[in-house]
């Protein structure tokens, strides 16, 4: 198609709602009659954590425990245990609470409502709208990174979104939504996978973009192309974070509690091993008892 400076709401909707019904990757929580719990785990799996170490963790998860209740029912620690290698393990201990929470408040049903479900533990601006809209198909704007890309590039003609600002990104997605409920969750999953997947961070593939003809950015010529680089992420190995994992993973692996002597196996340096222990303990993960003795909640 030829180029063209601009795209209505609609059109650019139309072209990622077409696009998306081609591309889509064939994921469990995209599936009919995945269930809302289901969805929920998922959003709290995928923060900052691949799609494809994701999948099969997610699937023991609920292979294990396929209702909230039943999650509910089990000592935290557990949750943290079946976390293993997902990382930032807090993760764990809220997705814990709010199974606890749809259990004693909403009668073991994950609820449909914004407002609800930012009342449960852990649950932001974007997972308590990802679950409304994509568990039960409600029209709200759902904006992430990959989304706050695509608006900035193809809408506002910047190489790179700015910083989150929720009143600024959810109305400009909200003035891209279609008005039908169905297709305004299939463009806010649209523009999610377009942003993952081509319209990327660091390398656009801007040849095969459906709205590299309406695309702001493009048609202006690429202005200030210099795209942003992230600072980049310390150093896991030998961080205080690889000494966390190493001393859950040691409580882990077994029922019964350890002895605090044991873990200079896994972290060598007394100062770092204090560190991890000290904050391990701060953040709930892990529990002492009088003779030092730790156990997983």
């Amino acid at each position: 198609m030829p180029p063209s400076t601009t795209a209505s709401a609609g059109d650019l909707a139309s072209l990622v709602v077409d696009w998306f019904a081609v591309h889509a990757r064939d994921l469990p929580w995209r599936r009919p009659g995945f269930p809302a719990w289901g969805t929920l785990v998922s959003e709290f799996m995928l923060q900052q954590t691949p799609v494809i170490r994701v999948i099969p963790r997610l699937d023991e998860w609920l292979t294990r425990w396929p209702e909230p209740a039943d999650l509910a029912a089990e000592p935290a620690g557990e949750a943290v245990r079946a976390w293993q290698s997902l990382g930032y393990p807090r993760r764990a201990l809220n997705l814990h609470a709010c199974a606890v929470a749809i259990t004693e408040r909403f009668g073991g049903a994950v609820p449909n409502d914004v407002e609800a479900l930012l009342s449960l533990p852990g649950v932001g601006d974007y997972t308590a709208r990802a679950v409304a809209v994509f568990a039960f198909g409600s029209r709200h704007p759902v904006v992430d990174t990959n989304i706050r890309r695509v608006i900035a590039r193809a809408v506002d003609g910047h190489p790179d979104a700015s910083t989150p600002n929720p009143k600024r990104d959810l109305p400009a997605m909200t003035a891209l939504l279609p008005a039908d409920d169905s297709a305004a969750a299939r463009f806010n999953a649209g523009m999610m996978e377009l942003g993952a997947l081509v319209c990327t961070a660091r390398s656009p593939k801007c040849e095969i973009c459906p709205l590299a003809h309406v695309c702001a950015w493009r048609t202006a010529g690429y202005p200030d192309r210099e795209i942003t680089r992230k600072p980049k992420q310390k150093k896991y190995e030998g961080s205080d974070r690889q000494a966390r994992g190493a001393i859950l993973k040691l409580l882990r692996a077994t029922a019964h509690p350890v002895a605090g002597t044991r873990f200079a196996e896994a972290v060598p340096d007394p100062a770092q091993r204090g560190r991890a222990i000290t904050g391990l303990l701060t953040d709930g993960l892990i529990v002492a008892s009088a003779d030092d003795e730790f156990t997983l909640p």
